[in-house]
């Protein structure tokens, strides 16, 4: 999975994101998680929206490299934090999967599948989402 550095800066209620590997592609959020899931779907939609005009995403580069970059070594200098988010697009094409788990794992899950009317790909799904910054709305 491609996962890109984001550098977070700002105060408590109002933080921002931004992507030096992604030009434009920033976010907002008014805690520092709230900033980080708007910024996985920012980086989703950027995604799209580059390949729609024809362009190419950007390969991420290495936080070493990142570092001598100018404006993001004066933001990590200005107080600035990183954050890795991978960049996950959904496709809207359902594969099948084969997972080992164990047992009892699985049980539970059977079991608050079952209480939720939930197919066991469906709830494993929501956890997906829910855990993944950058699937997480």
């Amino acid at each position: 999975m491609t996962s890109y550095i984001g550098l977070i800066d700002g105060r408590a209620g109002a933080y921002g994101v931004y992507f030096p590997d992604l030009p434009g592609c920033t976010a907002m959020g008014a805690t520092i998680d709230e900033a980080v899931a708007n910024a996985a779907e920012a980086m989703r939609d950027w995604a799209d929206a580059t390949e729609q005009k024809g362009g190419a995403i950007p390969a991420p580069r290495a936080i070493e490299g990142l570092c001598e970059d100018p404006d993001a070594s004066e933001m990590l200098g200005e107080g600035a934090l990183l954050v890795r988010v991978p960049l996950v697009r959904e496709t809207g094409r359902p594969v099948k999967a084969n997972l080992s788990i164990d047992a009892g794992v699985l049980e539970a899950i059977d079991e608050e599948a079952k209480r939720r009317k939930l197919t066991r790909s469906a709830f494993i799904e929501l956890m997906a989402r829910h855990a993944l910054p950058a699937m997480a709305s």
